[in-house]
């Protein structure tokens, strides 16, 4: 059975979302932000932060 879709402010989705992946990337050096969608939705965000170390000479 399908779940009904509650009722949504997509205006204001956008907005949290807006500031949400902007947090996200504001001190992110090396990585990646990744939004994933789902029917047209935005349903997960993730951060993900690479540190990279030089090798012994």
């Amino acid at each position: 059975m399908a779940r009904p879709d509650t009722h949504r402010n997509p205006a204001s989705e956008e907005v949290d979302l807006a500031t949400l992946v902007t947090s996200l990337i504001k001190d992110l050096r090396f990585g990646a932000v990744e939004i994933i969608v789902h029917e047209g939705r935005v349903v997960q965000v993730e951060r993900k932060e690479k540190y990279r170390f030089d090798k012994p000479r």
